[in-house]
């Protein structure tokens, strides 16, 4: 019989990438990255807001640290010198999260839709080939390469009037997918996490009741999510011992998936 053999659950000292970090799931992440000892690269469009946030993880008491960016996930010229800045900052890079993105609402037919698109599939499909390409290099140097994609249920399904948001999600997937084949001979990891109702930014303006009412018929667990839930799931996929799990989507939607009716 061969031998137990221990595997790291620590992130210390680790380099990573957030996206989409001033807030919502990505803000979650990064503190808790860093609590677990990782530096963290803090990026959003804001870079007020990203200073803030990187203020918050620096004076929490963490062994990890924050680093501010400003990154527009959109512009392309943008991610090759931002990550390189990171790169040079943090000292290489070992995770990649890309969490950035937004929901806007169309029907095919209205003027809104072409723009809604465009925005929609750079910002939540393009920008994350971008980022990974431009961190491949440094990827390619860590002993715990991993990639994490934030999908979202509405890339295993669909709802009305959003369609753009669900072709790029449904992307997100495939090319999760894709990539875990392609890096897989490398040890890089890529994994999707699909949240599904949970109470970010993205979903601030729904009432409260609504929000009991379509938990209660929608989702087993009853009730919405937080973004520390979903943070917690990132986690578990960069760990080094999660070294054989790889081109997975995780929904973390309170059971909303899996319910019939």
């Amino acid at each position: 019989m061969e031998p137990y053999k221990p595997l790291s659950r620590s992130i210390s000292g680790h380099k990573a990438v957030i996206t989409g970090a001033a807030s919502g799931m990505g803000r979650a992440t990064a503190h808790l990255f860093a609590s677990e000892g990782a530096a963290v690269a803090v990026t959003d469009l804001d870079q007020s807001k990203c200073d803030a946030v990187a203020k918050e993880i620096n004076e929490a008491g963490y062994s990890g640290r924050a680093f501010p960016l400003a990154l527009d996930v959109s512009d392309e010229a943008a991610i090759k010198v931002g990550i390189a800045n990171i790169a040079k900052e943090l000292g290489g890079i070992d995770i990649v999260v890309n969490n950035a993105g937004f929901a806007k609402h169309s029907l095919i037919e209205d003027e809104s839709y072409p723009g809604i698109w465009d925005a929609s599939v750079a910002a939540m499909l393009t920008a994350h080939q971008r980022i990974i390409r431009a961190a491949m290099p440094h990827l390619r140097e860590s002993e715990c390469p991993r990639i994490v994609n934030i999908a979202s249920t509405e890339g295993l399904g669909a709802t009305p009037g959003n369609s753009p948001y669900v072709a790029a999600k449904h992307g997100v997937i495939g090319l999760t997918r894709g990539l875990a084949v392609d890096l897989g001979r490398d040890g890089i990891t890529v994994n999707a996490i699909c949240p599904g109702p949970i109470r970010t930014g993205i979903t601030e303006a729904i009432p409260d009741e609504h929000k009991e009412i379509y938990a209660k018929r929608r989702v087993p667990l009853r009730r919405y999510g937080i973004p520390e839930e979903v943070a917690n799931m990132t986690l578990s996929l960069v760990l080094p011992a999660a070294s054989y799990l790889t081109g997975v989507a995780i929904p973390v939607d309170g059971g909303l998936t899996i319910k019939n009716a």
